[in-house]
């Protein structure tokens, strides 16, 4: 079910870019903007960007084998990896345009933008801007990280169009400089959404511990099933965009084994239930004598 998700919005994703791309770069050409051809590239290379999203996806959703028997999810990281690349190369080569366009040309020859430029960066805000928030959702819904690195392309391409926009208006009342700054502060903001994608891919490679809400969602699950006295740890480690749990419970020492092993069984199971993004969890008890515990243990049960 996920994999579908993500293939159906990766697929609208290059019907609109490429729509998008095209329109834009007519555009530019016809209207003499500079900005708004580096924004027709950038939106070109959306294109290829799902692709990788697509190719990383699917690959991940791999079930597990003898070679791979903690599964592919990585490998979904591996193509977030490779966007931001591909984003920040994107972001330096338009940057490198607006850069000889500003310092290696007069000012005089600089061509002024025309109105069909402004209409066409108006569209792509308003196209792309829908487009981030339709990923976002979709990569929400599925914890997929490429398919939020390539919202985050969405967004980018949005903030460029906002940048190409601001450039076209200056040039055209008499500020023919402003189309190449704009390019150079789309190049700003591209590269700092590819650092953003590839420090969050590079967390979820090095089996990072998962968010402080995530914990405490952990403990509130645990700490509800009855039997359950406290925890002794809790160990969670993010593996691509899945969670990983290891557990060490208290309970009633007096219990039998079978009555302990049905209480772990449970927690088990609502955490896997409640928390759709957990691949594993592993529950470990520990005995306790409750008629035992100090009045230390017993604070640090109602604290928690």
């Amino acid at each position: 079910m996920d994999v579908k998700i993500a293939m159906k919005v990766s697929k609208i994703s290059i019907a609109v870019n490429l729509l998008l791309s095209v329109f834009k770069l007519i555009a530019g050409i016809v209207a003499h903007s500079g900005a708004m051809v580096s924004d027709a590239v950038h939106s070109a290379s959306d294109v290829f960007s799902t692709i990788v999203v697509m190719i990383g996806v699917n690959i991940s959703s791999k079930a597990s084998d003898k070679e791979h028997p903690y599964g592919h999810d990585r490998l979904e990281c591996v193509a977030a990896l490779l966007l931001a690349v591909i984003l920040a190369l994107t972001g330096l080569g338009i940057g490198k345009s607006g850069f000889d366009k500003l310092f290696g040309s007069s000012m005089d020859t600089l061509p002024v933008p025309g109105v069909l430029a402004m209409a066409a960066a108006i569209v792509s805000i308003a196209v792309k801007e829908w487009m981030y928030w339709y990923t976002r959702g979709a990569a929400k819904k599925i914890n997929s990280s490429a398919l939020m690195a390539d919202a985050w392309h969405h967004r980018s391409d949005s903030l460029s169009s906002i940048g190409a926009l601001a450039g076209i208006i200056a040039a055209r009342m008499g500020f023919p400089a402003g189309d190449p700054i704009a390019s150079l502060v789309i190049c700003l903001f591209i590269i700092k959404a590819a650092c953003d994608i590839f420090r969050d891919a590079l967390d979820k490679m090095v089996d990072h511990s998962c968010p402080d809400e995530i914990i405490e969602k952990i403990n509130a699950l645990v700490l509800s099933q009855e039997g359950v006295e406290k925890i002794d740890d809790l160990k969670t480690r993010l593996f691509g965009p899945k969670v990983y749990i290891d557990l060490e419970i208290a309970v009633d020492g007096t219990k039998t084994l079978n009555e302990a092993h049905e209480i772990a069984q449970r927690v088990h199971d609502l955490i896997e239930a409640e928390m759709p993004e957990v691949k594993h969890c592993m529950v470990h008890e520990n005995p306790v004598r409750v008629d035992r515990l100090t009045a230390t243990d017993i604070s640090q049960m109602n604290q928690e």
